[in-house]
């Protein structure tokens, strides 16, 4: 019995793995015939795509014996249009090729040709798919063809002593012979091209029908199940979908499999030796389509394996499988990953395999009493096992808590870790949503992982994906239309999948969370990970995705969908009841009306406490902040604020980078701006701008998240290796001293954002918008009590050039800067501006923080003096004191301004200094320089005339105030000459001209008259003479005139000479004197020549020797030289 199931499952998986298709299935060499390949196909191992552009047909044909003998197409590697495949749209390819003429075969070929070859591959050849264990894909060809045409569905299932009516044809006529179970029960007497035959099946039989034409034969199998009939029994009462072990003996275990519309279930695995045993025939409980089963005698603590065989037909591993076993996966876990993985039953069956074990004793928990972080708290770090660690595994993060628990994460979120395809994934194509994955480690290890985590106070929340599954999971297999294979669409029937997705954003295959069914699926699965694993919370991934109502539309799925808000709130509230403190997170990234469902979400339930949280993209506008482009508001980052999204908290869990957007630092050094001193695309600097981005990020208040490596400047592009490909695991960046700097100063940031009350508050505003690129965040906390910290001020400058900012500080006082060892900063004005070079940025707070180190002297008025010296405590706050401390009168900086006015002329004696004050006192003003002494009084102006050029030494005094003074140095300058250099091109006819020594200039080319501000100015010129001045309009500074001659252009042949050379002129002289001369520079010939009316000349050069020789033409408004050969 056991070949027998053998056979027959690995029958149906090669009829359900439709990976390659043929149409029409029977094809001779002459008829049309359309190839179409699944290039998602799943079920070889040999499927290399991954998401190709171009899709190529490698094939050939020929014989039996070598189906590549007559002819192969294809160049492998090159993209140049042989064998390229068409796109339809749902992740197949076709081609329509006639084979005579695709493979331009021989008549001989032709008629002898009987297989065909073929291999897939991308358009450079880096990508490949080939049918199971690498082997060609190959298919017959010849116009003897056999067809079944009734049974029409394989296996048939009958009761025991009913009849099947077996029928067939053939493109020729043959003879027929049929067998059932290898023993021949029916031969035909005359050649015929159809056949029928009537049995009676009593037991489950395989036929295989053969016939034979012209000494050709072909074969086909199919097969016949007796009904073994179900016994229909309620199921036990508390007995859940899946596997429930018996807790008071661990060898028994109950099996419960959902599976309406289906007759009956066999139970296949290890204990049965994968037969098919009426014994381990599952009972039926039709009220509510389940089938259960009660194993006895299991061995406890032992890898029992097993799977479900439905009706004969589909062998699936259990839906609520907590750990699978994958015949071509699984040998790439290593023995560190995941210790004793069980081996696949290979040879006894096919697909995913469930894992079965009872009596292992229950996890000892160490972390009892873990509280979760608030969520305006939760600082979250993204992380995908696969690119943290080399070794891929709940242990090895485990081993790395210290590096994050010092950052200041209190949370982690992983990317799935429930079962995918492949191993090497990021997750997002789940096959099974209960099952632990077993690449990165075992359920015990990530328990402990999870423990750790929780006696560090850190949190863990899990990736989980519900809008869809991939084809290897067991209710999509039961209800499609490749008959239990993993390709294909659901058929109507489906319980948990939609046929087609009803939304813009499909993948795999797309879940109806308007049934019964899929939400008993999906609350299953996720108490089982609260329950099971003590996790904290849940991203739920692509929550577009819950309406029934779009179809691939993409306006509707991004507008207001009431289906998916209440389903999404259902279990909100279901994941609530069962953890009242739950985290619930969604991927939404509304916009348009879509965005008022995360609005309603926010709220739900928010008065208790509870609320939604929601995912809040900000990577565009921080990358376009940190790269130092600011225009039309594209940097502007303010919606990391709550108040923007008009949430009733801080609910929006905002990132700079995600596992899906591109990394700060490759933007950075691809695209970043420069200023004169400051280059982004620079390493040093593109880092330093991670620095300003974070003090930007953390301090607005709400859950924050950052992506794995992002605190080092990880600088690989997300698709590096292809978007979802391996990325390089660069740990030694955290010995690099500049990207480390980020690290420590993030770290600091955060712990800033987690320990100090203000960066709690709700009153709070976010000034990014600027197109300069100065931004600032105000925040105020009037709760706190006397010495904390109300006000924190940060300023910043994302801009590529040194810029003052208006800090608005919201009270003049002592200020702190935080990060600077809480250095006082004195604010008397509160807007007084704050120079800021490019990337700086500065954290003030009208109190000191506790958290960082004081480095103030004790100076209790801080007027600068310390306390054991000052004589006069209590000195007013900005006021000016002496050594001892005590005030002085003194008037602001900004009280005098002067103004110069330099001489017109050298030697003109015209300069003048005035001065206005924005004080109103009786001054005195002493101006001392060039032999002049002057003394004079007054109260808001004055001004001195007739001044030559020179330095003067101007001071005040005021009046009663002995000890003041304030002295300047003013400099009257005198205009220099004018200057002017040209630099001429006889080509173009232009003339460049560099002007210095005025401020304006008027050029006069040929009488014509420009003026300029400008010291660089190019002019055309004529032909002949061009006459040129320039005057800065201060006779003083003098004329620059000059005269520029500009020969006329001229052509001749021919060249090489023999008798005579013509020269053609563009010139209005009657005549023109020519000479001739040696390359050596002797004249051989001179004479004066007249110009003919058509305006040219002929040169005699017959008495020349031949050899290189200069012709020279010189005329009135003539000067040129010509190169001329002579034979």
């Amino acid at each position: 019995m056991r070949s027998f199931l053998l056979s027959f499952i690995f029958f149906i998986s090669s009829l359900s793995f439709c990976q390659v298709t043929i149409s029409p299935q029977q094809f001779s060499t002459d008829d049309s015939i359309t190839i179409s390949i699944n290039i998602n196909a799943t079920t070889t191992n040999c499927n290399g795509f991954n998401n190709p552009s171009k899709v190529y047909m490698h094939s050939g044909i020929g014989t039996e014996s070598n189906p590549w003998a007559y002819n192969v197409i294809g160049n492998w590697g090159q993209d140049d249009g042989i064998g390229l495949m068409t796109a339809n749209g749902d992740g197949t390819w076709s081609i329509t090729i006639t084979p005579n003429t695709y493979f331009d075969l021989t008549s001989e070929q032709a008629a002898n040709a009987t297989k065909m070859g073929m291999v897939f591959r991308n358009e450079d050849g880096s990508q490949e798919f080939k049918a199971t264990d690498c082997k060609d894909f190959l298919f017959d060809v010849g116009s003897f063809q056999l067809n079944l045409i009734t049974p029409t569905k394989d296996p048939v299932i009958l009761n025991s002593g009913a009849s099947i009516s077996i029928s067939a044809n053939t493109s020729t006529d043959a003879f027929y012979s049929l067998l059932a179970n290898e023993s021949l029960i029916n031969t035909s007497s005359t050649a015929s091209t159809s056949y029928t035959y009537n049995y009676m099946v009593n037991e489950n039989t395989s036929f295989t029908l053969e016939a034979v034409s012209n000494g050709e034969t072909k074969s086909l199998t199919f097969e016949a199940f007796v009904n073994p009939g179900v016994i229909e029994e309620s199921i036990p009462v508390g007995m859940l979908e899946g596997i429930n072990i018996d807790p008071n003996d661990p060898t028994k275990a109950t099996l419960v499999l959902y599976a309406p519309m289906k007759e009956f279930v066999h139970v296949i695995g290890d204990f049965n030796d994968w037969q098919v045993d009426n014994s381990y025939l599952m009972k039926k409980d039709s009220s509510k389509d389940l089938f259960w089963i009660e194993l006895t005698g299991l061995t406890p603590q032992f890898n029992h394996l097993y799977q479900y065989l439905v009706e004969y037909e589909i062998n699936i591993a259990d839906p609520y499988s907590t750990i699978i076993l994958d015949e071509y996966n699984d040998p790439f876990i290593n023995d560190i990953t995941y210790p004793n993985l069980p081996a696949y039953p290979t040879g006894a069956t096919t697909e995913a395999v469930t894992l079965l074990r009872t009596g292992d004793p229950v996890y000892n928990w160490q972390s009892t009493n873990f509280q979760k972080p608030a969520k305006t708290d939760l600082m979250v770090y993204e992380l995908h096992l696969r690119d943290f660690d080399e070794l891929h595994s709940f242990d090895a993060v485990k081993d790395r808590l210290d590096y994050l628990q010092k950052l200041g994460i209190n949370a982690i979120e992983l990317m799935p870790v429930n079962e995918f395809d492949g191993n090497e994934s990021w997750g997002y194509n789940p096959s099974f949503h209960m099952a632990l994955d077993k690449y990165y480690g075992t359920p015990t290890a990530f328990k402990q992982f999870i423990d750790e985590c929780h006696t560090r106070g850190m949190a863990v929340i899990i990736d989980v994906v519900y809008n869809h599954a991939t084809g290897q999971n067991p209710y999509f297999r039961l209800w499609n239309d490749s008959n239990g294979g993993l390709e294909g669409k659901a058929s109507a029937e489906n319980p948990f999948f939609n046929q087609e997705a009803t939304h813009a954003y499909a993948f795999f295959n797309d879940f109806n969370h308007q049934t019964d069914a899929t939400r008993r699926y999906v609350e299953r699965t996720t108490k089982y990970w609260i329950e099971e694993y003590k996790v904290d919370g849940f991203r739920w991934d692509l929550t577009k995705g819950f309406t029934q109502n779009c179809t691939n539309d993409e306006n509707c799925t991004n507008s207001y969908n009431q289906d998916r808000v209440d389903v999404l709130k259902l279990y909100a509230d279901f994941q609530w009841e069962i953890d009242p403190d739950f985290y619930i997170i969604f991927e939404h990234l509304g916009i348009g009306t879509s965005a008022e469902e995360e609005e309603e979400w926010a709220n739900y339930r928010f008065d208790e406490g509870k609320g939604i949280m929601l995912w809040n993209k900000l990577n565009p506008e921080y990358n376009e902040a940190t790269m130092g482009y600011h225009e039309n508001g594209k940097s502007d980052f303010s919606a990391v604020s709550f108040k923007v999204k008009n949430f009733p908290g801080v609910l929006n869990m905002s990132y700079m980078e995600s596992h899906d957007e591109e990394r700060l630092m490759f933007k950075n050094l691809a695209y970043g701006n420069s200023g004169p001193d400051h280059n982004i695309t620079q390493l040093s600097t593109a880092l330093d701008r991670l620095k300003l981005a974070g003090a930007f990020f953390f301090a607005v208040p709400g859950p924050k998240m950052i992506w794995q490596f992002g605190e080092l400047g990880y600088d690989y592009s997300i698709d590096f290796n292809g978007r979802v490909g391996n990325k390089p695991i660069r740990w030694d960046y955290f010995e690099d001293p500049e990207r480390k700097a980020i690290y420590d100063l993030w770290s600091k940031l955060i712990k800033l954002k987690l320990n100090e009350p203000i960066f709690k508050t709700l009153d709070f505003k976010v000034d990014s918008g600027r197109d300069d690129g100065l931004k600032s965040i105000h925040l105020k906390n009037s709760s706190t009590e006397a010495g904390a910290i109300s006000f924190v001020t940060i300023i910043g400058n994302f801009g590529v050039t040194t810029q003052n900012i208006n800090p608005e500080f919201q009270e003049a006082g002592v200020w702190y800067e935080f990060l600077n060892e809480n250095s006082k900063h004195i604010v008397s004005n509160t807007t007084d501006p704050i120079a800021l070079a490019p990337g700086e940025f500065r954290i003030y707070g009208n109190n000191p923080s506790a958290l960082f180190p004081n480095s103030n002297p004790p100076d209790e008025d801080s007027d600068g003096v310390l306390d054991t010296d000052d004589l006069c405590p209590n000195t007013t706050l900005g006021a000016t004191v002496d050594i001892n401390g005590c005030e002085i009168f003194t008037l602001p900086n900004t009280n005098f301004k002067i103004m110069t006015t330099s001489e017109t002329c050298r030697d003109a004696n015209n300069g003048k200094i005035e001065v206005t004050t924005e004080e109103v006192l009786p001054y005195s003003v002493s101006l001392i320089g060039n032999g002049l002494v002057l003394n004079e009084s007054f109260n808001t102006s004055w001004s001195a005339e007739a001044l030559a050029s020179g330095s003067y030494y101007l001071c005040f005094t005021v009046d009663g105030e002995a000890d003041y003074e304030q002295c300047f140095t003013v400099v009257i300058t005198e205009p220099d000459d004018l200057s002017v250099q040209s630099q001429v091109n006889t080509k173009l006819k232009l003339v460049s001209l560099n002007l210095s020594g005025g401020d304006r200039y008027q050029v006069t080319v040929n009488g014509i008259t420009q003026e300029t501000d400008k010291e660089q100015l190019t002019v055309g010129l004529k032909e002949g003479e061009n006459r040129i001045s320039v005057t800065t309009g201060i006779d003083c500074q003098g004329v620059y005139e000059d005269l520029i001659y500009v020969s006329p252009s001229v052509s001749y042949y021919p060249n090489p000479v023999i008798d005579e050379v013509t020269v053609l002129l563009t010139t209005e002289d009657s005549k023109t004197h020519v000479s001739i001369h040696s390359i050596d520079g002797r004249q051989v010939y001179k004479n004066t020549q007249e110009i003919s009316p058509d305006n040219s000349i002929k040169i005699p050069a017959s008495q020349l020797a031949p050899g290189h020789y200069l012709i020279v033409l010189k005329g009135k408004s003539l000067n040129q030289t010509i190169k001329i050969i002579k034979q």
